[in-house]
């Protein structure tokens, strides 16, 4: 199956992932029809107004009975809502219709997939592109968010070979480039690279704005607090279902990131000036190599 045979594509969460996806396809002719459904029927319109769906239900709609006659399924919302919806669609969805999903996380999503989808569970193929920015919602897609970026697959045991296909090859016909991970790998993983660096952010800002002198430090702040705080410019209902979702990981990585300041704080107490020095150059090295290596991931 390619990606060519998308006939009808139904978007569960039209925002920044679900309609960049709808817009790739679209141009591109894979697709000849996208039905966007979500919570917000002014994103709705708005999508529509843009060219990235045809035709809009909201959640409070009978949208289920889209998916009955759909080749593919995409769930692009907050990983928290995923098993309701999953439960909603499943009684309806089609004999042929193949299911995945973007979440930001993946063994919650399969868990919840495999408590409702019965058999239409050999024809879920979990996934997650590794692609974004700080900006939400479908004004903010646009066709080559996927081009040259990585997207994840986590096929089932029970996945059939030819759902895994037609989702690798949407996927690639949006310029992407996909590779296959075990789910708890993929996990732990981004715990490290992803949700980590989520929290920090969050956390950070959240303690600064909480200082009495608050409005006098980001008058003074530069582009060094700008730059580290972009993310905390993502959208926060989903990263609250990310790290919740992903919670085991993300602790133990808190937990190895204490210990990584620990280790700073001990040699500013001891003013070795020398070791805070081979700690940043190790530190500076890793993140050229890393850029070279990839061009550096952009997900928000």
């Amino acid at each position: 199956m390619t990606a060519e045979s998308i006939g009808k594509l139904v978007v569960i969460g039209v925002g920044l992932i679900g309609g960049s996806f709808a817009l790739a396809l679209k141009r591109s002719g894979a697709t000849a029809r996208v039905v966007g459904v979500g919570r917000s029927r002014e994103n709705l319109d708005a999508a529509k107004r843009g060219g990235i769906i045809d035709h809009a239900l909201a959640l409070d709609e009978p949208w289920s009975d889209e998916v009955a006659d759909a080749d593919l399924v995409l769930l692009a919302t907050p990983v928290g809502q995923m098993p309701s919806l999953f439960a909603a669609m499943a009684p309806r969805l089609g004999a042929h219709t193949v299911l995945t999903d973007a979440g930001s996380t993946k063994c919650d999503v399969i868990a919840a997939a495999r408590a409702t989808l019965g058999p239409a569970l050999a024809r879920f193929v979990p996934g997650h592109p590794i692609a974004g920015t700080e900006h939400s919602g479908a004004t903010a897609a646009f066709e080559a968010l996927f081009r040259d970026k990585q997207v994840v697959l986590t096929p089932l045991a029970e996945t059939q070979a030819d759902a895994l296909a037609r989702v690798s090859a949407c996927w690639t016909q949006c310029g992407a480039v996909v590779r296959h991970l075990d789910p708890l790998r993929h996990d732990a993983i981004f715990a490290a690279v992803s949700h980590l660096p989520h929290a920090l952010v969050f956390a950070l800002m959240d303690e600064l704005a909480a200082r009495r002198d608050a409005n006098e430090c980001f008058g003074l702040a530069g582009s060094g607090l700008r730059d580290f705080s972009r993310l905390a410019s993502g959208q926060p209902e989903m990263w609250r279902d990310v790290c919740l979702a992903n919670r085991e990981a993300l602790r133990g990585e808190l937990d190895a990131y204490r210990q990584a300041l620990g280790r700073v704080d001990a040699l500013l107490a001891a003013s070795d000036g020398a070791a805070l020095l081979r700690l940043f150059e190790r530190a500076r090295s890793a993140r050229a190599d890393w850029l070279e290596r990839t061009r550096g991931g952009d997900e928000v």
